[in-house]
């Protein structure tokens, strides 16, 4: 049994009529639709995870390990700023400045993520490597949504598994069953993420405690991601 268990095989379609989304399942393929095109491919002024990863070459060179704490470092950062906007107005602009502050962070964290997977070599393009670094964005929850979406985590278990994963060639159905779950369970962070900042109900002293918890937040998602994809070269030695 491979990655993706017997049912790679599966016809993609059956005659029967499909059941129309519901309002929750819209918003997951909104949410992952927002979060591909803002943290990997670059929107307008938003850069690319490849422009970011420029950036970073050429501050630091042929050091891929300084260049990915060159990219740590700036999204921290960004991460603390979003979050200090988002508590500086107290509970006055909370009801519409949170949800624009959870995709603006989780955007910035795919970004992040989806950067440290290039620099290690690993081709981002891809259906695996992106449900790979959505299910970055989720930490230990990942191998519980692997198993609800269907797939075999037989194979992927342990220190490494989502850089498989990125090297896989996983169909790209099964890739959006994945970033789907991500985007359900993200989408139910919001309510948590409101309860943690209670806080924030007071101006000011709102903003300082959002960035710091943002920056905490994110820089676990830095670390979580640099144990996940180990340099390519590494992983094919391993798999040898």
């Amino acid at each position: 049994m491979g990655l993706f268990g017997s049912d790679d095989t599966r016809p993609a379609t059956t005659d029967a009529a499909p059941e129309p989304d519901g309002p929750l399942d819209a918003m997951a393929q909104s949410l992952v639709g927002r979060l591909m095109d803002l943290g990997i491919d670059g929107v307008g002024p938003v850069d690319s995870v490849q422009q970011v990863v420029d950036k970073a070459r050429a501050k630091r060179g042929t050091d891929v390990e300084k260049a990915i704490d060159e990219v740590v470092r700036d999204h921290v950062k960004l991460a603390g700023i979003g979050g200090f906007v988002t508590g500086f107005g107290g509970i006055v602009t909370l009801p519409v400045s949170l949800p624009a502050n959870v995709v603006e962070f989780y955007a910035l964290a795919t970004r992040m993520v989806g950067s440290i997977a290039r620099l290690r070599g690993y081709d981002v393009d891809t259906p695996g490597a992106r449900a790979a670094i959505m299910l970055s964005l989720v930490g230990a929850d990942a191998d519980d949504l692997i198993s609800k979406a269907g797939l075999s985590a037989a194979s992927i278990t342990g220190s490494g598994r989502l850089a498989r994963m990125a090297m896989s060639r996983m169909p790209k159905a099964a890739a959006m069953m994945v970033n789907k779950a991500v985007a359900f369970r993200l989408l139910t962070s919001v309510g948590g993420k409101a309860l943690s900042r209670l806080v924030r109900f007071v101006p000011v002293a709102g903003g300082i405690v959002g960035a710091g918890l943002d920056g905490f937040l994110m820089k676990r998602i830095a670390d979580h991601a640099r144990r996940e994809f180990p340099p390519r070269d590494t992983m094919e030695d391993l798999d040898a």
